[in-house]
């Protein structure tokens, strides 16, 4: 596993086929596996939030998310091969769940979005344990919820919430939660529901599932990606003056 360091953070390169395997390894030798994956957005929040910071560096494999953060790191001559998009490695951590005879609990989104998910997961997964499931507006019962995925014996926890908020619970709770891999998840349980549609897969394929975004939802998604993606290359540029500067030195 190759860890590099980009615009602040710490990635490993790694293709989907080499983070399963990561994966399946850490489980097998009983290592606790914090995952989170890294894209334009959360390289920005980073600079302004310690904690989301923290959480990152403290996790096991950070996957390279967002065609944007690939392009950048090629910019920057970083040899990445592919991005691991999160919900496709949600989906394919669901088939070697129920490849392995492993358990998952599922934490996160609305309640109607959360039993609609599960309800989903059963038909594509018929031989998938689900241990438990919760929506994600427990933060007033913090503790109880973590003593419920303790108590479910659930291998595997998927958490559905925005940053920074999913990797600092992960962070904050991992010598409790008793699963022997955690994942933020982000909105992946609104479209495994329905409720959100993923971009065609040429969008995907190209780049363009921010496009899609903003189309389906305008006034929220434009100056998110606006104001993220024009800081992002700031950074870059930056980034790429520094290291010119520092090879002619």
């Amino acid at each position: 596993m190759t860890r590099v360091q980009f615009l602040g953070t710490s990635m490993d390169i790694l293709t989907m086929r080499e983070t399963i395997q990561a994966i399946d390894s850490r489980i097998s030798a009983a290592k606790f596996t914090q995952h989170v994956v890294v894209n334009v957005a959360k390289i920005v929040q980073m600079r302004r939030n310690q904690g989301l910071r923290e959480a990152i560096a403290a996790c096991d494999i950070i996957n390279i998310d967002g065609v944007g953060v690939v392009i950048g790191g090629r910019f920057l001559g970083l040899k990445i091969e592919e991005r691991v998009a999160g919900i496709d490695l949600f989906y394919e951590l669901l088939h070697y769940a129920e490849t392995k005879a492993l358990s998952v609990y599922l934490l996160g989104a609305t309640d109607d979005v959360i039993r609609q998910a599960v309800a989903s997961i059963d038909v594509d997964y018929p031989r998938l344990r689900i241990a438990g499931f919760h929506h994600g507006y427990f933060w007033d019962y913090e503790e109880s919820i973590v003593r419920d995925i303790r108590r479910s014996g659930a291998d595997m926890l998927f958490v559905g919430i925005g940053s920074p908020l999913k990797e600092q619970f992960i962070n904050r709770w991992k010598n409790q939660l008793g699963v022997a891999f955690a994942m933020g998840v982000g909105g992946t349980f609104d479209i495994v529901a329905g409720k959100v549609k993923r971009a065609p897969p040429w969008m995907q394929r190209t780049g363009l599932e921010w496009l899609y975004r903003i189309i389906q939802e305008p006034k929220r998604m434009w100056w998110r990606y606006l104001s993220t993606n024009s800081q992002f290359v700031i950074m870059l540029i930056f980034a790429k003056i520094r290291t010119s500067i520092k090879s002619d030195i």
